[in-house]
């Protein structure tokens, strides 16, 4: 069993969702990262987490400057790879995953690219670039390397890109609250219930929300939905940039998890 599918079974039997703190690895250096990912696991459900790129033409001004920052500490996708591999020794059940650009599959090769990840113990893979309609090539790679390749359901999806999405998503499915970069200084928009519903109907990857989730109205919003986790990024980053007081993050994101109750159960 999958380690995605033992959390989304695991989860729905304690009903409530996952929440997926998202940060750029090798932020704001390797050794503080690695000490940032064990505070983020203690209160996360998965990770989705970031190998830093110099054009992150998803990303908003949050996670550009953390990602620069990263770049500039020394990050390289093979330290990163490094960085993940220390975190599965320490969480062994926690689902981790990557999003990355397709730049950095494309010049190791795609098959070695997911081979390296795998080693890693990365879970599952995000190509941001890449949709549904270009995603085979890397869907069929990260298969045989036993990793979950996830795609992204945008606000004005068809029929037709549904249908690719949960024909080639596994893990999980990134469906986006707006259109845009990302940002938590840019509010989640209203969740598309009926772009829920259609994946739902075509039995796609759990369907996890994310562009905009910084505070827990924002989860309980999703929740309410029907989305089976939420996804911050912005706003994690942010607040790990910032410094804050470890006792002041924990609380912070405890309580985001806790918003991740389903309606009517606390």
């Amino acid at each position: 069993m999958s380690r995605y599918v033992a959390c989304f079974e695991s989860l729905a039997a304690e009903r409530r969702g996952a929440f997926i703190p998202f940060t750029v690895l090798g932020f704001p250096d390797p050794v503080r990262c690695g000490e940032q990912l064990d505070l983020l696991a203690r209160h996360a459900d998965a990770l989705e987490l970031g190998i830093p790129f110099s054009d992150p033409v998803a990303d908003g001004p949050t996670i550009q400057r953390a990602t620069t920052a990263a770049l500039r500490a020394g990050a390289t996708p093979a330290g990163c790879l490094a960085l993940v591999a220390e975190l599965r020794a320490r969480h062994p059940d926690l689902p981790v995953g990557l999003l990355v650009y397709s730049n950095l599959v494309l010049r190791p090769g795609i098959d070695r690219f997911y081979q390296r990840a795998a080693a890693a113990g990365v879970d599952s893979v995000l190509v941001a670039d890449v949709p549904g309609e270009e995603g085979e090539p890397f869907a069929r790679a990260a298969r045989a390397a036993g990793i979950a390749p996830v795609f992204i359901a945008p606000p004005n999806a068809d029929a037709r890109a549904l249908d690719r999405i949960a024909a080639l998503g596994e893990g999980y499915t990134y469906v986006l609250t707006r259109s845009g970069v990302t940002g938590a200084e840019r509010a989640a928009g209203r969740p598309a219930a009926d772009l829920l519903a259609s994946l739902a109907r075509r039995r796609a990857a759990p369907p996890v929300l994310g562009f905009g989730i910084s505070r827990p109205e924002h989860v309980r919003a999703a929740m309410e939905a029907g989305a089976a986790g939420a996804i911050s990024g912005s706003a994690v980053v942010e607040r790990l940039g910032a410094d804050e007081g470890r006792r002041t993050l924990d609380g912070w994101l405890a309580e985001m998890r806790a918003a991740t109750a389903f309606p009517g159960h606390s």
